[in-house]
């Protein structure tokens, strides 16, 4: 008889919180400093996002929904948002199997998820640039802040 796997049914049940969140932010927005902070494994399978980001941010990515993204869509196994990139929109799916952290710091909230071998899929790196306005844009660390590049940008 094969024994129970308590932690990966732990990580999916947290997992639908995830995605709970997100659909409420796809269907309301984001309030009064609400943001999300998301870390993702980018080499997993099914991740879609820019060569670029993907060379740059080789093993973990944190992006930041707030105040500018666009085109957020969340299904049962994934999430898709448009967020801009070096002054470029780019549209990223990431499933909730790719997920590390999630933090929502306005209500000091964050989930963990235990870390499982990655499945690279070289295939899913594809660069949709959208039309539309986000002002997500990274930064020297694995967080992508808007304020970070403007400070680069006109310094």
């Amino acid at each position: 008889m094969a024994k129970i796997d308590y932690q990966a049914l732990l990580d999916n049940a947290l997992k639908s919180v995830v995605r709970e969140a997100l659909i409420h932010a796809q269907i309301n927005g984001l309030g009064d400093g609400m943001h999300f902070f998301i870390t993702f494994r980018t080499h997993d399978a099914g991740v879609v996002l820019p060569d670029f980001l993907r060379i740059r941010y080789p093993d973990l990515m944190t992006i930041v929904l707030q105040y500018s993204y666009n085109n957020l869509h969340v299904s049962e196994k994934e999430f898709g948002v448009q967020l801009t990139f070096d002054g470029r929109p780019f549209f990223i799916r990431v499933p909730f199997s790719a997920l590390v952290e999630f933090k929502d710091p306005s209500v000091d909230f964050m989930l963990s998820f235990q870390q499982r071998a990655s499945v690279a899929a070289p295939d899913n790196d594809i660069e949709l640039p959208l039309d539309g306005n986000g002002d997500t844009i990274p930064d020297e660390g694995r967080v992508v802040s808007l304020d970070e590049f403007r400070k680069k940008r006109n310094g």
